[in-house]
């Protein structure tokens, strides 16, 4: 593929967001995002700041989510469970860039929820939802490697504490919860994934995330076990399916995490060391042009400014 090809024209939505109140075109984002889990399956990508989430937009996702190891890889921090306020504030302020940046619905990877207790997370997840977003995930992990998941009571309270935290916003936030059982090496990943997340379900979960699987039987049988919940699957490298496989599985949502991250790193990292190692400019082989990116962050900017334009008329 000639490098000018990988940004395809499609036609800018930027500005749209700002045709009316923020209130309302907020509001409005988040009725999307409800309404693409009604039915069929789609895609949900995960940029790691303003720039790719600006991109995927151009590329006409119909939303994004946002990854917490994009994120943290971009601030040369390691991927954790830190739950300090620092890192707390931290993640909400690069939730807050994204929501702000695009005129999509966006669903944050709010980690554990920053938060040991109900409360804490209660807490946490109305600062998140103060943000802007259309939906954040909470999981169940505890970062602890002698105890890698939360009793099951303890996580649900935990879900219910989230969900009664958006219910008391008002606002129309979805909330996933994660069976983290695949990624802490649980024995038996697929029954206990079951069991935690019927019991989410039951505490106010709207969607169902068990990031792990990437057999089409075992799919299946999580998204049958979970209707009519959707059923979000992660897929952070090539497992043989295409979106259209994995739709007729009966998916609602595929996001990919810190894959598109990991994609950049992988590029970086290549051509540093051909760079240092063998002192050859190779790896810079076939780049996008310089051009094509400037020229869709330039008009981005331009769409930018016309919305802030009418802003201030409709003020007056």
């Amino acid at each position: 593929m000639n490098p000018s090809e990988a940004l395809p024209s499609v036609p800018s939505r930027v500005g749209k967001i700002h045709e009316s109140s923020p209130l309302a075109a907020t509001s409005a984002r988040r009725k999307a995002f409800r309404a693409l889990h009604e039915r069929g399956c789609f895609v949900i990508p995960n940029p790691w700041d303003v720039g790719s989430a600006r991109y995927l937009q151009h590329l006409g996702f119909p939303a994004l989510a946002t990854t917490s190891a994009g994120f943290a890889f971009s601030q040369g921090l390691p991927d954790s469970g830190d739950d300090a306020v620092d890192s707390r504030d931290r993640t909400l302020a690069h939730i807050a860039s994204i929501t702000a940046a695009v005129d999509l619905p966006v669903s944050a990877d709010f980690m554990s929820a920053y938060g040991l207790e109900p409360e804490d997370v209660a807490d946490s997840v109305a600062r998140c939802v103060a943000t802007g977003v259309a939906g954040l995930s909470i999981e169940d992990a505890t970062g602890d490697p002698m105890s890698p998941l939360y009793d099951l009571p303890i996580a649900i309270e935990r879900v219910r504490a989230a969900r009664q935290a958006i219910d008391r916003s008002g606002d129309d936030v979805l909330l996933t919860a994660r069976a983290e059982c695949y990624h802490v090496g649980h024995p038996d990943p697929f029954r206990e994934s079951v069991r935690r997340l019927q019991a989410y379900a039951d505490a106010g979960a709207d969607v169902l995330f068990a990031p792990g699987p990437h057999e089409p039987a075992e799919i299946t049988a999580l998204v049958e076990a979970l209707r009519p919940k959707p059923f979000n699957l992660l897929v952070v490298r090539d497992i043989g399916l295409r979106v259209e496989d994995i739709a007729a599985l009966g998916v609602r949502r595929i996001s990919v995490g810190g894959a598109l991250a990991l994609a950049a790193w992988t590029s970086f990292i290549r051509a540093t060391q051909i760079l240092r190692s063998e002192g050859s400019f190779a790896g810079l082989a076939g780049l996008v042009p310089y051009a094509d990116i400037n020229s869709l962050f330039a008009t981005d900017l331009r769409g930018q400014e016309r919305a802030k334009d009418h802003r201030r008329q409709s003020a007056v």
